[in-house]
Parts: structure tokens; C-alpha cells; sequence
């Protein structure tokens, strides 16, 4: 298993704490965390010791996505992607690449930035979490609302994907999880809340505008493969007008306009299940590093016991 390519591997950068507050994760372990978001060689030297070739890179969460100021995240933005090209990417030019940070904030100046980074930069994409803030925390844009339409337009006309990255869910949305707070991040919220923004996307008729886009889905699809066909089957029976103006079923999309990636899992069945549903064709690796340990998430790897540890 030498020579895998890694897509869902994050940094930070120390002028910007991409990750914001983590009161629900134990101090150590976050420690650890934020210390390996900002260094390379670290990273680098984990690649080779796990048969890791390359890894893509991409700004933390909720990263430019949760800057409140439109005019902040635009110049954040560009700011962060000169920062991994320069800092991060030029530093081991054969074994790093990036995802672009966008400012969705303004959709067009997220299609101007898209397009700089992959004709300038050399990106191979962009990676979004989640919903943009904009005006406030609670105020949310959806990446099948109809003001992102110069956006998608860009991301087809260049032919890159677009990685859909969890982040925690709106404030004004987190009374379930009141008493369970270790339930808002990856333990769960950032599945549900990736999932059916993805569901989103799907019903819009986003991929019948633009039948080329191809979005990147991680941690298995956040658990489409397995809920999806119930979701397509219940839709059959509710009324036209409650489930957008998709053309297709929604599994055919989730088949042809989605790539998903191992990134977090290391469950056979679970893996066993999507190829099924999905076709190994369109599922990659990733191992969602330094919030999991490259030792644990390679295959064929024997963690040190220091590495043990879930995210």
C-alpha cells in the first residue's frame, strides 16, 4: 500500500486559529492537535513511515466558512492559500498539494479566488465546511442556494472537485445535543450536518445545471451509502414540492457526481457497504489527519500505543 494519496488533511495557520474554541475535547489531545496543524516536516515524516505519497491539504473548520465579515474573509481567503502555497506546498513541493480556501461569503469572489488559486497556485480544488456565516454566527448559506450559482459555474468550467468538509451546527440548531455537547463535532453532528447538506445539494438539481461538478465527500459519504436509498424511497410517497427539482433518483447522484474517502473510518463492514453502493471507483483514501493518526488509519499499519486514540 505504498504510494496512497491522502485528500482530506488539514492545517492552520498561527495568525489564524482556523479551529476556534474546543470546550468539548479533552486538552491534550487538542494540544497535540493544533500543535501538528501547524508544523510539515512532522506531517511529512508520518507519510513516509505509512506508505502516504501525497496528501492534498486544506484550511481547518470551520475555517474562512465561520468569518462573519464578508470583506475579512475575502482577504482571509487569499491570505490563507498564499500561506499553503508558500509555507506549506513550496516546502515539499513532491509530497504536499492543496485545496483552496473560498470566501462564499461572495459568491463570485469565491469563484475569482477558486479560479487564482488552481490557474496561480497550482490547487487541485477547494474545500468547503460547510455552510458560510454570513452577518452572524446563526445566519447560514447553503452551498444550493441560488446566489452560489457563479460559484458552481466556475468549479465546472475549471473541472476541479469541491471537498465538502464538516463543521458543527448552527448555534441556534445544537438544543438536541444539550447535556451531550461531545456529540456536536466528529463524534456525530458533523455527520448529520454534512449529510444533509449534501442532500441538498442532490435534490436542488445542482448536478442536472451542472452535470460535470463533482463533489468529495468524506468519512464514507458521512453515511449516505447506508441512508440514502431509505431517504429515496420515503421521497416516492411525499409531495413533489417538498423535495426540490432534482431530475434523477438521488442514488444516481450520489453514484456519478460523488467521490467519498476512508477519512476517520476503520470499519471493514462499513467500507465492505459502500463499495456496494458507490462502486470502488469512486471512493479514495484519506486518513482526516492530525484529528486522527496516520499510524491508526493506514492500512497494514500497528499504531504505536501513543497513537491510539480516536477523534
Amino acid at each position: 500500500m505504498q504510494g496512497k494519496i491522502a485528500l482530506e488533511e488539514h492545517w492552520e495557520a498561527p495568525e489564524f486559529p482556523a479551529t476556534g474554541s474546543h470546550d468539548f475535547t479533552a486538552k491534550d489531545y487538542f494540544t497535540d492537535v493544533q500543535r501538528r496543524l501547524r508544523e510539515v516536516d512532522q506531517r511529512v515524516e508520518d507519510m513516509d513511515r505509512n506508505g502516504i505519497g501525497i496528501s492534498i491539504l486544506s484550511l481547518t473548520q470551520p475555517g474562512i466558512e465561520g468569518v462573519t465579515d464578508t470583506k475579512q474573509a475575502i482577504d482571509l481567503a487569499r491570505r490563507m492559500n498564499d500561506h499553503a502555497a508558500e509555507n506549506l506546498v513550496a516546502r515539499h513541493p513532491d509530497r504536499l498539494r492543496a485545496f483552496a480556501a473560498v470566501p462564499l461569503q461572495d459568491p463570485q469572489k469565491a469563484a475569482d479566488e477558486l479560479e487564482r488559486a488552481v490557474r496561480d497556485l497550482g490547487f487541485l480544488g477547494a474545500l468547503i465546511n460547510g455552510y458560510s456565516n454570513i452577518g452572524d454566527e446563526n445566519t447560514a448559506q447553503y452551498l444550493d442556494e441560488p446566489q452560489v450559482e457563479p460559484f458552481w459555474a466556475k468549479v465546472e468550467e475549471l473541472g476541479v472537485p469541491v471537498y465538502l468538509h464538516p463543521r458543527i451546527p448552527l448555534p441556534n440548531q445544537q438544543r438536541i445535543y444539550q447535556g451531550y455537547e461531545g456529540l456536536l463535532g466528529s463524534a456525530w453532528g458533523f455527520g448529520f450536518e454534512t449529510a444533509t447538506h449534501a442532500l441538498r445539494l442532490i435534490l436542488s438539481g445542482l448536478f442536472d445545471r451542472h452535470p460535470n461538478v463533482n463533489v468529495i465527500l468524506g468519512h464514507l459519504g458521512e453515511a449516505l451509502p447506508f441512508t440514502l436509498p431509505r431517504v429515496e424511497h420515503r421521497l416516492r410517497h411525499q409531495r413533489r414540492e417538498t423535495h426540490g427539482a432534482h431530475e434523477k433518483a438521488p442514488t444516481e447522484y450520489l453514484s456519478n457526481n460523488f467521490y467519498i474517502t476512508t477519512s476517520g473510518i476503520l470499519r471493514t463492514q462499513a467500507l465492505l457497504d459502500s463499495l456496494l453502493e458507490v462502486g470502488s471507483d469512486r471512493i479514495l483514501f484519506s486518513v482526516d489527519y492530525p484529528y486522527e493518526s496516520m499510524d491508526e488509519i493506514s492500512p497494514g499499519s500497528t499504531p504505536p500505543s501513543s497513537a491510539r486514540t480516536t477523534a
